[in-house]
């Protein structure tokens, strides 16, 4: 693209947490639970399957796992995912240092202990470093955590893994219908974990989904999100023996999802493809429009990863931090609303490593510190037209150009 010279102030007037409304069919069939009451998964009549195990059926067989459970969110999914898995008291857990808290949240909640791995200049995890920890810690465990939908390559981590002898659990709440090599997302591991929450790529405003291809650990995880030996009603289960193994000894977290919130998710699923294709449209336009700036560092994709574009992330580089905060600050003042991982206080849903001070041993990231300093992050709802995303490229040109100076912008 080339220089904007166009000097007018433009100003962009949308909300970034603005989601589009849910599927007609979603709103009807909660309507229609709302007014039989029967909104608990297990609240059913006769021969009737809830709409809860339509979506757990309907969702494996999306990603092509065997099993799926559902959980009132993505971070009760992840900590059920671990306990399930194996985790116990005091066991590390490696897990890149770039995510959001509910992640090193749930191997809280499951007893172990955070192992952080630094990050490359494209936001994935650095499988040297990974290997390095995971050496040097022992740990049996990784939770590999898709951050803002940036996928690390998933063969070099399953070989590392099988190579170590270590366990895979993905985190996969920025990654729905993402594909790495042309398989799912959270399909690579022992068990994945999506999200439905209302910022993902499906919106039930908190929900969680976990697939595995694993007996054992899909039958611990239902009895773990607190089936009361019901567990004869989901229909994307491992045979009922195997819960026999387990039924006693496993505590109820009460940790379902509900009726309604299936209900909201199931007609979304439907349609999962392409929205991922109107997302990508719109990454891909503002990669281009914004990808001549020459103070911003848009991360390569690689070939083999099918991403969601649902947000942007891009690096401030050879700028100073007073300048980036004054671009950023620029830009919000002008409607565009970039979130930034530098900051030294949490921030709404943005913090890092340093602000989760329960994790017992303080761990130098100079690497993942130096990159979070100057990135910069911002979220594409569909309710953006590629118009509005037009808007956006402008203003962040205008600013960068007002920041930077002149030779901000080149010419492609």
């Amino acid at each position: 693209m080339a220089t904007d010279n166009n000097t007018s102030h433009v100003v962009f007037k949308k909300e970034f947490t603005q989601q589009e409304a849910i599927p007609r069919t979603g709103i009807d069939r909660a309507i229609a639970l709302m007014e039989n009451g029967r909104l608990h998964r297990y609240n059913t009549i006769g021969d009737e399957i809830s709409e809860v195990a339509l979506l757990e059926k309907e969702y494996a067989e999306y990603v092509h796992a065997k099993y799926c459970a559902a959980f009132s969110s993505c971070g009760s999914a992840i900590y059920v995912a671990l306990k399930s898995v194996g985790v116990t008291h005091g066991d590390a857990v490696l897990c890149n240092a770039f995510t959001l808290a509910p992640v090193p949240g749930a191997i809280e909640n499951a007893g172990g202990h955070p192992v952080l791995v630094e990050i490359t200049d494209n936001f994935v995890t650095d499988l040297q470093d990974l290997e390095q920890k995971a050496v040097a810690s022992q740990a049996r465990f990784l939770l590999l955590s898709h951050m803002r939908g940036h996928i690390v390559d998933m063969h070099a981590v399953t070989a590392l893994c099988a190579r170590l002898g270590i366990t895979l659990v993905e985190d996969c709440a920025h990654t729905a219908g993402c594909r790495w090599d042309g398989q799912f997302t959270g399909t690579f591991g022992k068990a994945g974990c999506f999200s439905t929450q209302t910022y993902k790529h499906m919106n039930s405003g908190e929900g969680g989904l976990l697939v595995s291809d694993d007996d054992e650990i899909i039958a611990q995880a239902i009895l773990y999100s607190g089936s009361y030996m019901l567990y004869d009603r989901h229909i994307a289960r491992p045979p009922l023996e195997v819960f026999e193994r387990f039924k006693q000894k496993i505590p109820n977290f009460s940790l379902r999802m509900s009726n309604l919130q299936a209900a909201l998710v199931r007609p979304q699923l439907a349609d999962l493809d392409r929205q991922c294709e109107r997302w990508n449209a719109r990454y891909d336009y503002l990669a281009q429009a914004l990808g001549d700036i020459g103070q911003l560092r848009i991360p390569h994709r690689d070939a083999r990863e099918q991403y969601v574009g649902s947000s942007m992330q891009f690096t401030l580089k050879n700028v100073t931090t007073t300048q980036a905060q004054t671009f950023l600050q620029r830009c919000g003042e002008r409607g565009v609303q970039i979130k930034w991982f530098g900051a030294k206080e949490p921030v709404g849903f943005t913090s890092s490593w340093e602000n989760w001070q329960y994790i017992r041993d303080s761990q130098k990231l100079p690497r993942t510190r130096k990159i979070l300093d100057f990135m910069c992050d911002f979220r594409i709802p569909l309710t953006f037209s590629l118009d509005d995303c037009a808007v956006i490229a402008r203003v962040i040109r205008q600013v960068a150009a007002q920041t930077f100076g002149r030779h901000s912008n080149t010419q492609t």
